[in-house]
């Protein structure tokens, strides 16, 4: 399946902030990093995850990120996925997630 990334910002007309993620999001730091996207999004911001650093997603992190979505879509807001590398992109792919979510 192809992996296709959409730049959405263009017509984005809400405020949006970016937070970095780490190197990985597994089941050491999961929960930190949920918090710090959760608190993004309480202050009504659509959030955009630079990706560029993260080389590795386990199961946990699939679920935070799926999760963080749909908390975003619940207050009307997004989560965009940025800077997605290869090695993350095998993960989304095998497992059937690269479509569940927005590019920038």
């Amino acid at each position: 399946m192809k992996f296709v990334v959409e730049n959405n910002l263009r017509n984005l007309d809400m405020n949006t902030e970016t937070y970095q993620l780490g190197k990985r999001l597994d089941s050491f730091n999961y929960k930190e990093e949920q918090e710090r996207i959760l608190a993004i999004l309480e202050k009504d911001c659509s959030v955009v995850l630079d990706m560029t650093e993260c080389n590795y997603v386990s199961s946990s992190g699939l679920r935070v990120l799926l999760y963080c979505k749909k908390v975003a879509a619940s207050k009307g807001l997004k989560l965009f996925l940025k800077g997605v590398t290869p090695e993350v992109k095998d993960i989304m792919d095998i497992t059937g997630f690269e479509n569940f979510f927005d590019y920038a």
